[in-house]
């Protein structure tokens, strides 16, 4: 099945099969968030994205191979209302963004700075660090060397524009130049966004929007 990036609450996860890594998505929660689970082709060894809410869902989707680390977005709390009970089950790693990993109520193992580098198996990703949203939130690339990048985005980059800033003119200015310099600036139009609340998209669906998201501001 074409992989889509549509998913809900209490339906399938979908799966986007890459040549070195397999993407599961799926929406728990009120708030309909998304979690994705990313498997290595080669190894087995598995990272979970965001442990945003229901616990026995994320663990039927883990499966019986548990997972190796578990990144947390940003420190908003529908995105870690899991985290305590899947990092007790499953003993994993915890990642978060240095400048956020204090608003997150379960201790981060590994501090993520702009630029480090998460492997999964043989799979490398790597963080941006993205302020304005809350301070330290962090998106994910993978730069596939089969194709197109992948990039998880939290809730800094959605279809239609970037994340929720509150009406902090500051705040919104510092996103939006995150996202521009940090992703847009550095990534193809092909790269596949994967956000932390709905449907997918691609910066090239976005781009030509950048301008009109400024003059909105927001």
């Amino acid at each position: 099945m074409t992989y889509s990036g549509a998913v809900k609450v209490g339906g399938p996860a979908s799966v986007h099969e890459l040549a070195d890594l397999m993407i599961s998505k799926v929406a728990v929660g009120a708030m309909n968030n998304n979690a994705y689970l990313l498997r290595c082709r080669a190894t087995g060894e598995q990272l979970l994205i965001d442990a945003a809410a229901e616990t026995a869902t994320l663990l039927s989707l883990i499966g019986d191979d548990g997972i190796a680390s578990v990144v947390t977005t940003h420190r908003h709390g529908d995105h870690w209302q899991a985290l305590a009970e899947v990092v007790a089950a499953t003993g994993a790693r915890t990642y978060a963004g240095r400048y956020d990993a204090e608003g997150i109520p379960v201790a981060t193992d590994v501090l993520v700075e702009d630029g480090d580098t998460i492997t999964v198996g043989r799979v490398e990703l790597t963080a941006r660090h993205l302020t304005g949203h809350t301070p330290g939130s962090i998106a994910l690339v993978y730069d596939d060397p089969h194709g197109a990048p992948h990039l998880f985005t939290g809730d800094c980059l959605f279809p239609g524009g970037v994340g929720n800033t509150h009406d902090d003119p500051e705040a919104f200015a510092s996103l939006l130049h995150d996202v521009e310099t940090k992703l847009f600036d550095r990534l193809p139009d092909e790269t596949w966004v994967y956000p932390g609340h709905g449907d997918d998209t691609t910066l090239g669906a976005e781009r030509p929007h950048l301008p009109e998201w400024r003059a909105r501001g927001w």
